[in-house]
């Protein structure tokens, strides 16, 4: 085991060895003229074959190393693989843009984050481990009995999981577009073809290997542009320790830019839209008639003219642009309607805990800011594709050595996230404000083109207002090389390392998916005879199957990046943490109360993300489905709702239902051993 370990450290340093002088190499070659679209190309193609080879190395027609790697990860290793596992697109790219553009509240997601490992370690990892075999499904099934529950765990894993990777594919796609001036559904598909060589081949054991490789290059992207940046700015390369000194710049800089009239002015103009589309959006189908009859009567009267060409064609543009029907007017005139609305708003100043002028107005905050680290903690304590990489291990103890290496791992990026959020605000109020429009650098192009940054010069002055600003989050990380003037060859980095994220996170989940399809469902319900070769056929086959349909969900671009992965916590946290806990903890806990528990807690969930978040739901002919949230909770936190109704179902209904037989054996085979110190090894 030691010789084991000691290789794999020697390959691995190897490895990060070649890759860094990769970077170099590109550097030199960068001052000496080469293109960066090449250099985009040449991080795309040498990190992907480097996680093709190791899949393909890996590659396994064993069961056991195909779902949990041979259980012989050590925790070290696990460790890292599981902070790849974890650190998605919504971390590397995400979380720092949630924090620029929200400050103080985005730290709820950093709090929740990282508390969920807490769980983890002291409520979940050491049993499951003990438990054994591959999936959640499967303890559930084992603990309360029965194929109901697992066909449900499975649904719920399903839809959790699918709902975070096309949020991890649709973050390949923005990364491709960008860098490799692919259009955004080719770069999704291509991205998806980078999924697919680390796990088609070798399912946990390919993955694991890959998600370690990438963990080394996303942490290097993530940690090296905000380290030359907070260099530049304050002289101390180590911008964990100084973006405080930044930040009250940062506070000064918003307090001379937020509220100059021009900015006022802006704001004023932005208001006056949102009230001219809500005035167009009540007198339907009249204005859209009316505004359609208006502009043929101007196309007409400049004819008759003799005006210029290109006033007419014009026009004739904006008619043909007109929405068809009164139903795609309201829809397109609502998404305008808010986006004024959004920038018509007082910006918020970074540092400003709950902005608001009254205690009532600061409420909504204070709820939403509990309610999301609430979620988020439950929802990465009950994660399928996080908890059963705790199978992997080969000691129960190791299980929860493997929490405190995923958490190490995991917090180089935490700490950094703020730190990037303050640096990246710092460039954009000194280097972009009040600068003329027509001397803008050329990533603001380049970004517009993606459609991650959108300027607009309502006011008419030809300068650059914060209002006129709008930046995706899902933006800033990938930008700030770029928005601090570094070698294209950072922002290469910046995007290789994304990429990693991504991947390892897509690849975790799509196995995930289809081993909860080709194991729990194929193998333990419809054909339990079936033979290792042919369920390793029916998983490789549905993970071709899930990965083209995310894709093709991806390419519709749904939404942005963490707000789809926040949804996926809701829905885990409400399906598996009430059952899984009460299984491990309460003997009382009965089949009927456990599946009822995981229905209502799942239903309610799903319920209130689609009637918060969405007006209609076009597939099933639903219009004027929108309702406002309750206690101001956003659609993000909704699995507050669920986790509490899992457990209150989940505990009424077990005292009314008896247990199942075999439980309490079961319960004291795992509690027994896992507090006797996990060195019992699966034979």
């Amino acid at each position: 085991m030691l010789g084991s370990l000691t290789r794999l450290q020697r390959y691995y340093l190897y490895y990060t060895g070649s890759f860094l002088l990769f970077v170099l190499a590109l550097a030199v070659l960068e001052q000496h003229g080469m293109p960066p679209r090449w250099i985009g190309y040449a991080f795309l193609f040498f990190t992907i074959s480097m996680y093709a080879a190791i899949g393909i190395a890996s590659r396994t027609s064993d069961v056991s190393e195909y779902y949990v790697a041979g259980r012989r990860v050590p925790a070290f290793f696990n460790g890292m693989a599981t902070g790849a596992d974890w650190m998605s697109a919504a971390s590397f790219m995400g979380l720092a843009g949630t924090l620029y553009l929200s400050g103080f509240q985005g730290l709820a997601y950093i709090i929740g984050w990282t508390g969920g490992f807490v769980l983890v370690a002291l409520l979940l990892a050491p049993y499951l481990r003990r438990f054994g075999q591959y999936t959640i499904p499967d303890f559930l099934g084992a603990r309360y009995g029965g194929n109901a529950i697992r066909l449900v765990a499975v649904g719920a894993a399903i839809l959790a999981s699918f709902v975070y990777v096309v949020a991890q594919i649709y973050g390949v796609g923005v990364i491709t577009s960008r860098f490799v001036s692919l259009q955004f559904e080719i770069g999704v598909f291509v991205g998806l073809a980078g999924i697919l060589v680390c796990s088609f081949l070798g399912g946990m054991r390919a993955v694991t290997w890959t998600q370690v490789a990438q963990y080394v290059i996303l942490i290097v992207a993530y940690i090296t542009p905000v380290a030359i940046l907070s260099y530049n700015v304050t002289g101390v390369p180590v911008p964990q320790l100084v973006y405080g000194q930044v930040l009250q710049e940062v506070t000064v800089l918003e307090k001379r830019l937020f509220d100059t009239p021009a900015e006022i002015e802006v704001r004023r103009l932005y208001s006056e839209r949102a009230n001219t589309f809500a005035e167009k959006i009540m007198q339907l189908p009249y204005s859209l008639t009316h505004e359609r009859e208006q502009l043929s009567t101007m196309i007409n009267q400049l004819k008759a003219s003799d005006a210029q060409m290109r006033d007419i064609v014009a026009l004739e543009r904006q008619r043909r642009d007109l929405p068809l029907d009164p139903d795609q007017a309201r829809s397109r005139w609502e998404t305008a309607m808010f986006s004024a609305v959004e920038r018509s708003r007082p910006p918020l100043h970074h540092a400003e805990a709950f902005p608001g002028a009254t205690e009532e107005e600061r409420l909504p905050e204070r709820i939403n800011f509990l309610a999301l680290i609430f979620c988020l903690t439950i929802g990465t304590a009950a994660l399928p594709h996080v908890l059963i990489r705790f199978y992997t291990t080969p000691t129960v103890s190791q299980a929860r050595e493997s929490v405190f290496w995923s958490l190490l791992f995991i917090l180089l990026l935490y700490m950094t996230a703020p730190a990037y959020a303050v640096f990246a605000k710092y460039e954009v109020l000194t280097h972009l404000a009040e600068i003329p429009i027509a001397k803008l650098p050329s990533w603001v192009a380049a970004w517009t083109k993606v459609g991650l940054v959108s300027i607009e010069d309502i006011n008419r002055d030809g300068i650059l207002q914060l209002a006129e600003l709008s930046m995706n989050p899902d933006v800033i990380v990938l930008a700030t090389p770029e928005i601090a003037g570094m070698p294209y060859v950072v922002s290469g980095l910046v995007a290789a390392g994304a990429l990693a994220a991504a991947l390892s996170t897509a690849d975790g989940l799509l196995l995930t998916i289809t081993s909860a399809l080709s194991h729990d469902v194929y193998y333990r319900i419809i054909r339990p005879d079936a033979s290792t070769q042919f369920r390793l056929v029916i998983s490789k086959s549905l993970l071709l199957l899930v990965a083209v349909l995310a894709a093709t969900v991806a390419a519709e671009k749904p939404g942005t990046i963490l707000s789809m992965v926040a949804w996926a916590f809701s829905i885990a946290g409400s399906a598996f943490f009430p059952a899984l806990v009460i299984g491990i903890f309460w003997n009382r806990a009965t089949r009927t109360g456990a599946l009822a528990g995981m229905i209502v807690g799942l239903m309610l969930t799903i319920y209130y993300i689609l009637r918060v978040e969405f007006d209609s739901i076009p597939w099933l002919g639903i219009k004027g489905f929108n309702m406002e949230p309750w206690f101001h909770i956003h659609s993000t936190s909704a699995g507050v709702f669920g986790v509490v109704a899992g457990f209150m179902t989940n505990i009424v209904v077990s005292f009314l239902t008896k247990p199942h037989p075999g439980s309490e054996i079961f319960l004291a085979k795992i509690r027994r051993e896992s507090s006797e110190g996990g060195d019992h090894r699966d034979k």
